[in-house]
């Protein structure tokens, strides 16, 4: 599972509020993520999967659907019944706000699981299955169910994309910053930092809120990822029944958008169910 270690910098109000927030994976980065990330990664779910919701008949499922600005890129490409999975209440809360704000036609074609995809036992549902910023963040038994409970919900031949874990562990700590966004006076940041930690890679995001240049809030979450590589994935894809790569047109736009692509139900190694 995803590791979390949340904390709020020194000066910020109410300790207490803090520590039960910390329970809860993305307690600190849900309220962030939207108004610094959701129109790069509109964009880019845009040029990763829309080609491929537009082809899907049977069923689309978002695996790790966040505040679900995947899932609107794919409602609006397909006509199809979209699977909306998350486990994380905070995240889920902005997923919800972001249907409600969608037209009935879009919000009937969604269903909300909120659980784990191994946990909502879809069989048969899609014919399209994509997972964006996840695979990365899931240790490697429960990524090998993953794949398994992902060609359990597509019908054979269904396509599953996937953006793959890092391949490794820096060498030496990084550093980069998200573009700032403005808000009224206020002005919204943060600060991404990778580390390796014992083997795995340790990413921190630092929020920030300034006004007039001082610093309002600082709050900070740290996530836990586990690298593997290509090879690693590609065989982890097989043993759960997949086919890596097989259509040739989907495997290079794939490719060129930084995707791994696999086909279920192709060998049947995992069929029936």
């Amino acid at each position: 599972m995803l590791q979390d270690r949340s904390h709020e910098a020194p000066g910020v109000p109410d300790a207490r509020e803090d520590t039960a927030r910390a329970a809860e994976p993305y307690s600190v980065t849900a309220e962030f993520y939207d108004i610094l990330q959701a129109e790069s990664d509109r964009r880019l779910a845009e040029r990763r999967f829309a080609a491929a919701a537009r082809a899907a008949q049977a069923g689309i499922v978002d695996v790790g659907a966040g505040t679900g600005i995947v899932t609107e890129v794919l409602l609006a490409c397909s006509a199809a019944p979209v699977h909306a999975v998350e486990p994380a209440t905070p995240m889920r809360v902005a997923l919800l706000t972001r249907l409600a704000g969608l037209g009935a036609d879009a919000r009937a074609r969604v269903t909300v699981h909120p659980c784990t995809l191994q946990g909502a036992g879809l069989k048969g549902e899609a014919d399209l299955v994509v997972c964006a910023n996840l695979a990365g963040v899931v240790e490697p038994a429960q990524r090998r169910e993953l794949w398994r409970a992902a060609e359990r919900a597509l019908v054979p031949g269904g396509l599953l994309l996937v953006d793959p874990p890092p391949s490794g562990v820096p060498d030496t700590p990084t550093r980069r910053e998200l573009p700032p966004v403005r808000v009224g006076p206020d002005t919204y940041s943060a600060e991404v930092c990778t580390r390796e930690d014992r083997g795995l890679l340790s990413v921190t995001y630092t929020y920030r809120v300034e006004r007039a240049g001082r610093i309002l809030r600082q709050e900070a979450e740290e996530f836990t990822m586990w690298p593997a590589t290509a090879e690693t994935v590609d065989e982890e894809l097989r043993e759960a029944g997949f086919t890596v790569g097989r259509s040739a047109s989907a495997s290079a736009s794939a490719s060129a958008n930084g995707l791994i692509s696999a086909t279920a139900g192709v060998g049947g190694a995992h069929r029936p169910h």
